[in-house]
């Protein structure tokens, strides 16, 4: 009889870490990086290391498709497992792939020992997964911090060049004021309904009458929730950050964070029915979009350029949620994957032209690139005209998905700024692209041979912006698929 209680008991506890499979991969090839670095030299490392954290970005995809099997809830209803959270992590682990592709080489050129670096990747992957599948805002400020401390020691990573610490020293200090944002957040919520799972928060909503307080609590959690997606007002940190950290970190940040955030955003925004939301948002989304596009005008240094830019998109993809529910879900899932692939594989594309020390990262440096590099300059294009939104790249597709959910919500004075901002921003893309093709180097820049790890990371990108752009209906059918789960 005691016997076959134990197997009750057994058998639950062995699901919940199915329903957990990807972080404990990712968590258990991050140690093994770690455990081997000691017994490598530093030339060995930098290769040997950088594909067993491929391997573990790979696994984790892997152990996602198995995740899928077992949806639910786990752990004591905080993390549930569903079509949703599957997507989130799939995503974040092909980026985590991407990114560790595109650092084989620079790490080399960079000169940079690989142990640290490879690992603290994969627990920043860790955080990011769980924050897409947690339902306990606990756990996802917890989740919330095992991403962001993995962040800003990368962001610090380039130890020879000083803006490298200083964007890391501040991208600590501001992280962290936006961080108890959050947290204080969490207190005032529970303070409001007496609860941190986001279920019984949305059920308390609900059957009384709103408290003052869940207002507030709602407003704290979306400054720190804000500052991670690089939102305006909350977007200072983002130039300064980007131009200092290492270029494929910087392709890391300004997507898999964001994917992440952007998931805990729906669940409290939708899930949970946050009150008072659509006018926060909707100013959020409109500075982000206007303030972002004006601030890249006028850089004359790429990543800073690329920096804004995120800004800018950020408030696209926020457009979406004050569209929320009407096919509000389905845009952000698009848009973050749309995002993903064409902003990894631009970073991809200047973490390699950058050279030693990142010396080469002005529009200068470009100038003549679609002679001395065709392929990279036509590479880089069809990014920035993917984050223009031109037709037969995913950029397209998303921006149409987003103001079309908008637009079904009657929210047409925020369509009408997106639509005017993105006139905007495809000057300084298009700027970058004039620059490639159309003038000629003051100074020749010595352009490497394209090396397989990049040349793997780019073809991925490319073939996903184009796939979005010219095959997007299963994507967004899946997408749809999710939203009516939710809507049930």
């Amino acid at each position: 009889m005691s016997s076959a209680n134990d197997m009750t008991q057994v058998v639950p506890q062995a699901v919940d870490y199915f329903r957990v499979m990807p972080e404990i991969v990712l968590a258990v090839f991050g140690m093994i990086v770690m455990l081997l670095d000691p017994f490598l030299d530093q030339r060995r490392n930098q290769k040997t290391l950088g594909i067993v954290a491929l391997l573990g970005s790979l696994a984790a995809l892997v152990a996602t498709l198995f995740q899928s099997q077992y949806p639910g809830l786990g752990f004591w209803k905080m993390v549930q497992v569903d079509s949703f959270s599957v997507f989130f992590h799939f995503l974040v682990a092909a980026i985590t792939a991407v990114v560790i592709l595109t650092s084989f080489e620079y790490m080399q050129v960079q000169g940079i020992r690989a142990g640290e670096y490879y690992a603290l990747v994969l627990f920043g992957a860790v955080g990011m997964s769980l924050m897409s599948s947690a339902v306990e805002l606990v756990l996802i400020f917890i989740a919330l911090e095992i991403s962001s401390i993995s962040t800003y020691i990368l962001a610090g990573f380039r130890l020879r060049a000083a803006i490298s610490s200083e964007s890391s020293l501040k991208y600590f200090l501001l992280g962290s004021f936006a961080t108890a944002f959050f947290l204080y957040g969490v207190a005032l919520m529970f303070g409001a309904t007496g609860s941190t799972s986001i279920t019984i928060i949305a059920d308390a909503l609900h059957s009384v009458d709103i408290p003052v307080l869940a207002y507030v609590g709602v407003a704290f959690m979306f400054v720190g929730l804000g500052f991670k997606v690089a939102a305006a007002p909350f977007h200072v940190w983002t130039p300064d950050v980007y131009e200092g950290a290492p270029a494929p970190i910087v392709g890391f940040m300004s997507t898999a964070p964001k994917a992440a955030v952007f998931a805990v955003l729906l669940r409290i925004m939708f899930q949970a029915d946050a009150p008072g939301r659509l006018w926060l948002i909707w100013v959020a989304a409109a500075l982000s979009m206007t303030l972002g596009n004006i601030g890249a005008l006028v850089q004359d240094n790429v990543k800073r350029l690329l920096a804004y830019s995120s800004i800018a998109q950020a408030g696209y993809m926020l457009i979406a949620f004050a569209a929320l529910p009407n096919n509000g879900i389905a845009a952000v899932m698009f848009y973050t994957a749309s995002y993903a692939a064409m902003n990894v594989g631009a970073f991809a594309v200047i973490s390699h032209i950058s050279g030693e020390g990142e010396r080469y990262v002005t529009l200068e440096d470009y100038e003549g690139l679609g002679r001395r590099s065709p392929l990279l300059a036509a590479i880089l294009t069809i990014f920035l005209l993917s984050l223009i939104g031109i037709p037969i790249t995913g950029g397209f597709f998303a921006k149409f998905y987003v103001f079309s959910a908008a637009l079904q919500a009657n929210l047409v004075g925020l369509v009408i700024i997106g639509v005017l901002n993105s006139a905007v921003a495809s000057y300084y893309y298009l700027r970058l692209i004039v620059v490639m093709y159309m003038r000629e180097a003051r100074e020749e820049v010595p352009v490497l041979p394209i090396p397989i790890g990049l040349g793997a990371a780019l073809a991925i990108s490319l073939a996903a912006t184009i796939y979005l752009g010219v095959l997007p209906g299963r994507l967004l059918d899946y997408a749809a698929r999710t939203a009516a789960e939710w809507a049930r």
